[in-house]
């Protein structure tokens, strides 16, 4: 049970105390889940440890101390009736529906009902799980809450009771709450975008939760998306956020104990003026102030939940990033408005479905049209076109309803209408994702910060293609640096696309990958969805100790050193990871417990920042993470590509044995077969190109993966596709015959080897052209030292063993031991002594044990191990005399095991080789098959041994009968007294006492005839055979069979893959065949013990380059991978299905074309034609001037005669869509900030006045804006005289009133009853507001900038123009950057017209003489009124803007001033900013920017 501080901490951070995101997502109780696209992380959430009673407890528990419900406790009757006509209490509920405390409350007798009082919190008793009766069982989960109820603790609730994943963007849904109609296709195109951009991003959609309106529309979106695609409905999150009281049939949903499930009923004939909640809702929140039957509760709690989830931070892949909100609107009326009125003002976009209805319509009519256009006429007009009710709609309405879409359609970027069909707009997904760029480009930021965020809006979503079109163009020049974070995200979230797209836009792997990013991919608990889960379990080796730590992190760094296992790339030789390697995987069992691991894209000075091989090391992360796509982009990029193919291959392989999943198993290894025919053509371009470079990338030594060669990590991997290639077949018979031509017969090779003198004649041919012409000692060396040469001597050396072997044993053999059976013990000891030299063999220094488990894995050696030590046995019992005998019989089967060595000699055939793999896979079929004929021989052996023969007691006759007889009867060697006919007691014993007969069968002494029943016998004789020899023997040609053809058809690859052991096991032999080879054992004996030379490595099969040679030959690679890939992507084009695919692309691009270019040409035909029009009337009403001058008798001079329309240019023609409304809404000269509809740091609202109102000499009957003025806390210093209407009229205006200047830069201003008249425009809102009495400005404001230099001091540039740099403040409180001084920023300390003190003390003339300097070599840029959002008609805020430039750097009053910068108030913050149209400053600052930058010719 957990504590009920949740609720606590949720109030402290809505009431402003904001906790650090950091700290937040790592320990916060609202902490942002890392939502993994893995279904295995889904799962393994799903099923925690608890089971689901315990879970429901827990719930159980945990609800009711933190989320409340509201109860009325004061019944007082009302005049309104229920609908059953019921009395009913003022909060809408009957008696019944009241507790009893309600009823007999005597504490509030005789009280007035006052919500505020009367409405009490009481815990919970509506939550649980929700199954709609009659709906297919849907499910899903239900809370009732307090409309008090923290943000936080609902938030909690989802995340981490109801187990739902932190969203990547939330959508919410507004609109309609009756039903509407919409058109099948908008429909249509409504359904399948809403629901794709939930399931692609990750979204969580938000409704009214309701079956009516536009939450019907969600509901059957997701419903028809659950039933066509194979996704649970659960994927789609959908909250409904309703009203508790309007809820019908809420009564099946109070468990005080928790519903687990409550039956709901979707009953709409019988809701009324409710409503029902909607079947197709994953989760309900429902929203409870107490009363019932009031509409709207849940929209404050709504709005709260939204902002909250929107300020969360997600952090994934290293990149933190707010969870963004966008508002979809279909249809509504007056709410929708004042929702969609309310998103834009905080920020939010919003997407307007056009031709929805009613409101979504009206403002997708005016979204086009300059502010000047949206009149109230215009509103009145289309408000009568879309909405039937015009009736309802007063002046005062219809100007209210003005002033909103003005102030909508002012703010653009945060508007998208969706127009299906049209503008190129085919998917609303794409139009959502694309109205949030659209959004997050308008917003202000420091530098690329704006970039930086859309990019992980587009990651987030996992939409390249908007990345591509919206983020990757010429407007912004991405660093590599810069795209490291999203690399990061974009390799452990799994998008391979972004990850391509990175690659493309400059990101080198080599700079990216670094120790700390690589530990931190391993870290990461997204990438371990294979690997994690194999290697959890063995996080506990002993079950009955406990495990120290069972965090991410520690089961992380135990699967990081138990991976090294499978890194063994070179598993029998050198498994050994390369050591910077090794140190960055064991780094992370080193690191302390709960220590956070450093980002992965920052550096500590000095720290390394690569790996050996950044991408080895990466594709290794991928390969083992299962990430397909991810590991072939990494290859790709790859410079050891054929090793690294190869590499790949082995590891899948490897990890397919430790998956346990049959078909994960094989995809594995059919990607395994993939890399291995990467690998094949990449080699095959090179040897195409250079056959003996392509050799020596066969044999060149990798440092990078584990000094091993591409050739070695083909074998071990069993590629025999591979070896079995041209190049590395030629290769291999180069080695094979050494120095000697390739084209040398055997019969030549054999003939010199007979005939010694004929190597010195021209019988036999050598490579080089030195040994060709030489006749001396170094052709002899060359000619035996080649290993066909020492193959065929010891082939000679074996078969003479053989023979003489055979010799002693069946002539030979005497008490004492002959010369020829000396020969052999000889002979033996050098075949042991090549034994040992090939165990301890060790050039490359891995280590004995290494060595000994090559060694033994060979079938062959461990067959001459077994023949040694059997001949040791056999000599040790030979030479004992007792043992003669027995010692011959073992040396009689130690010669066959010989014999059977003499099958790996015939690998070398290409005939015979495939045979020998036949037989010895057959050898596995027998003793499949040996199994299944052991239960039939023994089970129909003990059944006839029971029935024929009576208590043998004989064990050894037992076996004869059961086992033998039985064997042999297959053969058909069938028991002639099995069925009685030929049945003979002298050839049996009758009690079984004769040790060489069998015990006669039960038999009829005086009859002399078998007594059992012989019918039972052979029927159970014939059943035996006909298992045995039909179907078994039948089973077993089958297998033999299959075997064979499995075999024959890889004849060839299996040949040339068996040779290469042989080739390799006679280059590195002696050239001398045994015995003569004991001469070369004992010259290495000298060498190694005596003279400590060190074993030589042949480098024939394997070379380390020098770096430059090595280099080159890797470049060389590189470019034909590239030939390789390119001829790749070029076959995939050719192939039919994808030619039939890029046509269908084009006519869909050539489509998509056409509609543009005709809503193009039809928005210029309307141009056109409007412009015709206008010129048409122009000239009727030019005429009539005429007509009516010459009919006044030809004085028509004092009539003005009609300016003509201006004609349009062709190009403004041709404008964009949009593009003439920037132009004049740039132009409107009408102040937008003082005229908000919310007075800020107040709850009174300004008067709606729309913009053609908004001039004084515009008359505005119905204008009466309320008055407002704050109490202010200096006011015995500024407003002495008190702040109401009666005593403002005192002040004395436009001159010195004591210590406050109230002149104004624009002249002497009016007073109207005793208050004076703010002459620029109409505010919307009379009296002081927070400012004071009259205008207030400062003396100045200072705009104190430098050029922006690099490091070498040239100033920065941005095209032709230098790049400033500007200081600017920022008070803790407050949102916004500004410049120093001038007027405070509203909410600020400052707020109250006066300037921080914080800020004030940095321009002090005790810190910074500014005064006397500054101002003299300063300049002003600007002086007069500034639109403040403080602004009313009778007080204004003006200021002067002084501009004061350094040139230098080493400026005296520069380095004053920065030093000072470090020494003010830690509340305020301080910083020197790039100059650019959208740093984040106060929006009349950045005009007084602009112009300085004007002033300077610098970049705005």
């Amino acid at each position: 049970m957990e504590p009920s501080s949740p609720r606590k901490l949720g109030r402290m951070q809505e009431d402003g105390f904001e906790l650090q995101p950091r700290r937040t997502t790592d320990r916060g109780l609202v902490s942002n889940l890392r939502r993994s696209t893995s279904s295995l992380f889904k799962s393994r959430r799903l099923q925690s440890t608890f089971g689901n009673s315990e879970k429901q407890e827990n719930l159980s528990s945990w609800i009711p101390e933190n989320i409340m419900k509201k109860e009325c406790v004061y019944f007082v009757e009302s005049s309104k009736m229920s609908d059953a006509g019921k009395v009913v209490c003022m909060c809408g509920y009957t008696r019944e529906q009241h507790l009893e405390e309600a009823i007999k409350a005597h504490v509030f007798q005789g009280q007035e009902w006052d919500p505020r009082k009367h409405i009490q919190e009481m815990p919970t008793d509506a939550f649980g799980d929700i199954v709609f009766i009659g709906l297919g069982q849907k499910e899903g989960k239900y809370v009732r809450v307090s409309q008090d109820t923290p943000s936080s603790v609902i938030y909690h609730l989802m995340t981490r009771h109801w187990g739902l994943d932190v969203p990547n963007l939330l959508i919410s849904v507004t609109g309609g709450a009756k039903n509407f109609n919409m058109k099948p296709r908008l429909k249509s195109t409504f359904r399948r975008g809403l629901v794709k951009v939930a399931q692609t991003t990750g979204a969580w959609i938000i409704t009214g939760g309701s079956h009516t309106g536009v939450m019907k529309q969600v509901g059957e979106a997701v419903r028809n998306f659950s039933l066509s695609s194979s996704y649970k409905e659960g994927d789609v999150i959908t909250i409904g956020v309703a009203t508790w009281g309007t809820v019908h049939n809420r009564e099946s949903l109070v468990h005080p104990k928790g519903g687990f499930p409550a039956e709901y009923v979707l009953d709409e004939e019988g809701q009324g003026n409710l409503t029902c909640l909607d079947s197709n809702h994953s989760h309900f929140i429902l929203v409870d102030d107490g009363t019932h039957g009031r509409y709207g509760v849940e929209i404050p709690l709504r709005t709260r939940l939204e902002k909250f989830i929107s300020e969360q931070t997600k952090e994934r892949g290293g990149v933190a990033i707010k969870i963004p909100i966008a508002c979809m609107v279909l249809e509504g009326g007056p709410g929708t408005l004042q929702t969609i009125y309310n998103a834009i003002t905080s920020g939010i976009p919003c997407v307007i479905m056009a031709g929805s209805g009613r409101v979504a319509d009206v403002i997708a009519q005016v979204a086009n049209l300059p502010i000047s256009e949206i009149t109230v006429s215009l509103i009145q007009k289309k408000l009568s076109m879309f909405f039937q009710e015009m009736d309802i709609f007063r002046e005062i309405r219809i100007v209210e309803w003005t002033k909103k879409i003005q102030d909508i359609v002012r703010r653009r970027q945060l508007l998208t209408v969706f127009r299906e069909g049209k503008d190129g707009q085919q998917d609303m997904d794409v139009a959502i994702l694309q109205a949030l760029l659209k959004a997050s480009r308008s917003h202000d930021h420091f530098g690329h910060e704006n970039w930086d965020h859309q990019l992980k809006l587009a990651v987030a979503w996992n939409r390249v293609d908007i990345a591509r079109s919206e983020i990757f163009t010429d407007e912004r020049q991405w660093k590599p640096s810069d795209l490291h974070p999203m690399m990061a995200a974009a390799l452990i979230s799994n998008k391979p696309d972004f990850v391509k797209l990175f690659l493309e836009n400059g990101v080198h792997l080599k700079e990216f990958v670094t120790q700390d990013t690589l530990l931190y991919l391993y870290e990461t608990k997204e990438g371990f969805c294979f690997f994690y889960s194999k290697r959890k379990s063995e996080c506990i080796p002993d079950p009955s100790l406990p495990c120290p730590s069972t965090s991410p992190r520690s089961l992380g760094s135990h699967a990081l050193v138990q991976m090294m296992s499978l890194l063994s790339l070179a598993a029998r030789v050198h498994s050994e990871i390369p050591r910077k390697k090794r140190l960055v995987l064991m780094s992370a069992v080193h690191q302390v417990q709960g220590v956070s691991l450093r980002s992965p894209c920052k550096q500590s000075p000095g720290h390394v920042t690569s790996t050996m091989d950044p991408v080895r090391d990466l594709l290794i992360w991928a390969i083992i993470q299962n990430r397909q796509e991810l590991a072939e982009i990494i290859w790709a990029q790859s410079q050891d590509c054929t090793m690294a193919a190869l590499a790949c291959s082995k590891l899948l392989k490897e990890l397919s044995k430790e998956e346990e999943d049959t078909d994960s198993s094989e995809e594995m290894l059919a990607l395994a077969e993939e890399y291995e025919l990467k690998a094949i053509g990449v080699f095959t371009e090179c040897y195409r190109k250079d056959e003996d470079r392509a050799q020596k990338l066969l044999i060149r030594v990798s440092e990078a993966w584990g000094k091993t060669t591409c050739l070695k990590l083909a074998l071990e991997a069993k590629h025999m596709t591979f070896v079995s290639h041209g190049g590395v077949q030629a290769f291999l018979t180069k080695v094979w015959w050494g120095q000697l031509c390739v084209d040398n017969g055997l019969w030549r090779v054999t003939l010199c080897m007979l005939v010694f003198p004929l190597v010195f004649t021209g019988l036999i041919s050598f490579r080089e052209k030195r040994l060709q012409h030489e006749n001396g000692l170094a052709r002899v060396r060359a000619f035996f030292n080649a290993p066909v040469v020492i193959f065929l001597l010891n082939i000679l050396s074996y078969f003479a063993f053989l023979w003489l072997f055979a010799y002693v044993l069946m002539v030979d053999f005497q008490a004492t031991p002959s010369w020829r059976e000396c020969v052999i013990y000889c002979w033996l000891f050098s075949l042991v002594c090549e034994e040992a030299r090939q165990l301890f063999y060790d050039p490359d220094g891995f280590g004995l044990l290494k060595v000994a488990s090559l060694y033994f894995s060979n079938f062959w050696n461990k067959l001459d191990v077994g023949a040694i030590l059997l001949f040791i046995a056999g000599l040790t019992c030979r030479l004992i005399p007792a043992t003669l005998y027995t010692g011959r019989v073992i040396l009689s089967l130690d010669f066959i095991m010989f014999c059977l060595r003499l099958m790996h000699i015939f690998t070398v055939s290409r005939i015979l080789g495939p045979k020998i793999i036949i037989v010895k896979r057959m050898m596995k079929d027998i003793f499949f098959f040996l199994f299944l004929l052991a239960v039939w021989v023994v089970s129909f052996g003990v059944a006839k041994q029971a029935i024929l023969i009576h208590n043998e007691s004989r064990v050894d006759w037992i076996f004869r009968g059961v086992v033998y007889h039985s064997y042999l009867t297959i053969f058909g060697q069938i028991p002639a007294y099995i069925d009685g006919v030929n049945f003979n007691p002298e050839q049996c014993s009758p009690n079984g006492t004769d040790p060489y007969k069998p015990k006669c069968p039960e038999s009829d002494v005086t009859l002399h005839k078998p007594a059992f029943p012989e019918w039972l016998t052979v029927i159970l004789l014939c059943l035996y055979l006909l298992f045995t020899n039909i179907l078994l023997l039948n089973v077993l040609i089958a297998m033999f069979n299959y075997t064979f053809q499995q075999v024959q058809e890889h004849t060839d690859q299996i040949w040339k893959f068996q040779r290469h052991d042989l080739i390799v096991e006679y280059h590195g032999r002696p050239p001398a065949p045994p015995p003569f080879i004991l001469l070369n054992h004992v010259q290495l004996l000298v060498n190694r013990v005596i003279l400590k030379i060190p074993p030589k490595r042949h480098t024939q099969l394997k070379d380390k380059l020098e770096k430059k040679e090595e280099a080159a030959l890797l470049s060389w690679e590189i470019y034909l991978k590239e030939n390789y890939l390119q001829n790749q992507q070029y076959q995939l084009k050719q192939r039919p299905e994808q030619r039939i695919q890029d046509i269908g692309n084009k006519v869909d691009t050539m489509v998509e074309l056409l509609d543009v270019d005709r809503t193009k040409r039809s928005g210029s035909l309307e141009q056109r034609l409007t412009s015709l029009e206008e010129q048409m009337a122009q000239t009727a009403r030019a005429l009539h001037w005429i007509v009516r001058a010459l009919r006044d008798g030809g004085f028509g001079f004092g009539v003005e005669a009609p300016a003509s329309a201006p004609q349009k240019a062709p190009e403004e023609q041709d404008l964009a869509p949009g593009s003439r409304q920037k132009v004049e809404d740039q132009d409107d000269l009408y102040h937008v900030n003082a005229r908000h509809l919310l007075y800020p740091s107040s709850p009174v609202p300004r008067f709606p006045v729309p913009d053609e109102k908004v001039p004084w000499e515009m008359e505005f009957v119905i204008y009466d804006p309320p008055f407002y003025t704050a109490e202010r806390k200096d006011k015995a210093v500024v407003d002495p005289v008190g702040s109401s209407l009666e005593l403002l009229s005192k002040i004395n205006y436009n001159t010195m009133d004591g210590l406050v200047d109230r002149r104004s830069f624009h002249g002497p201003y009016a007073v109207c009853d005793g208050l004076p008249f703010n002459k620029i425009l109409k505010t919307h809102l009379r009296g002081a507001g927070v400012i004071g009495a009259s205008s207030e400005h400062l003396p100045f404001q200072s705009v104190c900038h430098m050029w922006r230099r690099n490091q070498d001091g040239a100033v920065c540039r941005k095209g032709i123009k230098k790049i400033l740099e500007v200081l600017v403040i920022k008070h803790s409180l407050s949102e916004h950057w500004a410049l120093p001084g001038g007027p405070g920023l509203p909410g600020n300390p400052g707020g109250d017209g006066c300037p921080p003190e914080a800020e004030r003390c940095v321009l002090q003339q005790e810190f910074w003489p500014f005064p006397s300097r500054g101002l003299l070599k300063g300049c002003e840029v600007y002086k007069g009124y500034v639109d403040d959002p403080r602004n009313t008609d009778n007080a204004w805020i003006e200021t002067v803007a002084i501009s004061i430039h350094f040139e230098d750097q080493n400026d005296v009053d520069l380095k004053q001033l920065n030093s000072h910068l470090h020494s003010h108030d830690p509340e305020v913050s301080f910083r020197w900013q790039v100059v650019d149209r959208c740093i984040p400053l106060y929006a009349n600052h950045k005009t007084i920017l602009q112009k300085v930058a004007t002033l300077f010719g610098a970049y705005y």
